[in-house]
């Protein structure tokens, strides 16, 4: 078997498809989260704050220097890590909303009962003869 034909049925497996469109949907969800974050959360938590951009909020290290263009501010924004960290807890929480529906979707599939077995054939045939039976009895 050739590398290029190895190749071929390793993509061509389910898991990988599925993990592909998995990155794929994940990435999509990140700028739905990144948006929902900052567009329709964090707006108002900084209101409530007396108009706090969390987006804005810094500790400068070093000002920036408008004398020189090479030298630029150094900051540590701690505004852009709490942002990034509410983001974490809305995708956790999604994450964690999905696996459980999965397992209440396991659970009820599991709960079903599993429909009786068809009889034998002796089972039918043995039911017939009784059946027979009971009929030549009642006449």
């Amino acid at each position: 078997m050739s590398i290029i034909s190895e190749f071929r049925e390793f993509i061509a497996r389910g898991n990988v498809i599925d993990l592909a469109v998995g990155v794929i949907v994940g990435a999509a969800f990140n700028d739905i989260v990144k948006s929902l974050v900052d567009n329709v959360i964090m707006p108002p938590i900084g209101l409530m704050l007396s108009g706090v951009d969390f987006s804005d909020l810094q500790w400068v290290l070093k000002a920036d220097n408008p004398a020189t263009a090479a030298a630029d501010a150094v900051a540590i924004q701690y505004g852009l890590f709490i942002n990034a960290c509410i983001r974490f807890l809305i995708v956790a929480w999604a994450v964690f909303m999905l696996v459980k529906l999965v397992n209440v979707i396991r659970r009820s599939e599991a709960e079903k009962p599993a429909p009786a077995p068809a009889p034998t054939p002796q089972e039918t045939l043995l039911t017939e003869i009784r059946d027979l039976l009971k009929a030549q009895k009642a006449k």
